[in-house]
């Protein structure tokens, strides 16, 4: 359940915060979808009401945003009404009841495709700004057959290579293997989540295998067990298994990795700019980043790849106020706002104008994620992909326990990635 806690920020008085349960109900019933005709007529003569969406950890700086929005545009009486819901739960929230959701909401690119084809996104007008201001793989990423669906916010949605200075030099990152020697031979340990197909999916995307989801937006294909290309899938799971078999790796989710570093038993690992604030608080000047190693694979140096992505403000098709809603939403995603993101909440701009300011290329997290995006691909699978993937990687990270024949492995692996979703 989304989470009511600010409301009626009025353009004259300050914004106050409220702490309670459920979602305001409002109707756009009558509301034509995708045009901004009359709502600014409408707005002369009532309060312009808005709902807005943001994750608990963006209710301050969605606040202060809010404020200052106001203060751009005195003389408009503002109801905006700010609700806790998880940027992950967008999809599912909006389409579930698109015209009771937000006005406007956060939202990450790999919803995009599904949000649009419900008819739940508006669609933007001025591409030609948003092309101009933000970053082109951005606005590529909420492009769909030419048609734009969100204004670009973040581009740090990725991970790369955390890593102790104090243990480790610049060129020892350079390759997996030797990484994983210096962890092992100080007693400690470089981590990766393999139980993740989004971290996973590191290893294969480099090798000129095929993996993706099909023009049904459901469905898989996939190659990763072939027996005919210059890296096999099996080479990939001898690869792993030989990576799991080095007293310097440890395979562990997002919270271990925080806590070994907290008690200094891990000294590298694979994650993204969501805990840069964490690792620089824990090693101080001794904290890294860099883009992810190479990996050897078949006798090669194989360079690591990565799930890239963006996040965006999107407008709700149905809103009552497109105007004010798309005014809004730009107004979050700014050159100005997106500084304050970054000053605030470390965040990646997507803005050019802000990813270009000095300060940001002082933070090591945002210059390693955007140097992996090179060698990243944005996320596109269908949900059968998961599953299959936390049991393969599970599977490799213990060793393959029942020594399972690896081809056996591979052609499991891949029908259960490419099965449909209705078995």
């Amino acid at each position: 359940m989304k989470r009511l806690i600010a409301a009626t920020l009025v353009a004259a008085m300050g914004v106050s915060l409220l702490t309670g349960c459920g979602v305001s109900n409002k109707s756009h019933d009558n509301t034509q979808v995708g045009t901004t005709e009359n709502s600014s007529d409408k707005a002369k003569n009532k309060e312009v009401k808005m709902h807005v969406w943001c994750s608990k950890d963006d209710v301050d700086i969605t606040t202060q945003m809010i404020e200052s929005f106001k203060e751009a545009n005195k003389g408009t009486d503002f109801n905006i009404i700010i609700e806790e819901s998880e940027d992950s739960d967008a999809r599912d929230n909006i389409l579930s009841n698109v015209h009771n959701g937000a006005d406007v909401f956060p939202i990450a690119d790999d919803q995009i495709t599904s949000m649009a084809a419900g008819g739940a996104l508006y669609e933007i007008e001025d591409v030609d700004a948003v092309k101009k201001a933000d970053d082109e793989g951005a606005v590529e990423a909420a492009t769909i057959d030419g048609k734009l669906y969100g204004y670009p916010l973040t581009a740090d949605n990725g991970y790369f290579m955390y890593y102790n200075k104090n243990y480790f030099s610049d060129s020892d990152v350079a390759t997996l293997d030797g990484m994983l020697d210096i962890a092992g031979a100080n007693g400690k340990y470089l981590t990766m989540d393999w139980s993740s197909g989004w971290y996973l999916y590191s290893f294969f995307g480099n090798t000129g295998l095929d993996f993706g989801v099909n023009d049904d937006g459901v469905t898989n294909h996939c190659n990763w067990n072939s027996v005919i290309t210059d890296i096999k899938g099996v080479d990939i799971a001898q690869a792993m298994l030989d990576i799991a078999a080095k007293p310097g790796f440890k395979n562990c989710v997002q919270d271990d990795f925080i806590a070994g570093v907290q008690d200094g038993s891990i000294i590298a690992g694979v994650s993204g700019c969501w805990n840069a604030a964490k690792i620089k608080e824990l090693w101080g000047d001794d904290y890294g980043a860099v883009k992810l190693p190479t990996y050897t694979c078949a006798g090669q140096q194989i360079q690591m790849s990565s799930f890239k992505g963006y996040k965006y403000m999107a407008v709700n098709a149905y809103t009552e106020y497109p105007e004010w809603a798309n005014k809004l939403a730009q107004w979050f995603t700014n050159e100005d706002n997106q500084k304050l993101r970054f000053e605030m909440k470390n965040a990646g701009p997507a803005n050019k104008a802000a990813a270009a300011d000095d300060a940001v290329k002082k933070v090591p997290a945002i210059m390693a994620v955007m140097d992996q995006a090179q060698y990243g691909k944005l996320q596109r699978v269908g949900n059968s992909y998961w599953d299959a993937a936390t049991e393969f990687g599970e599977k490799m990270a213990a060793g393959n326990p029942d020594n399972t024949d690896l081809q056996e492995i591979m052609d499991n692996f891949v029908a259960g990635i490419t099965q449909s979703v209705a078995k």
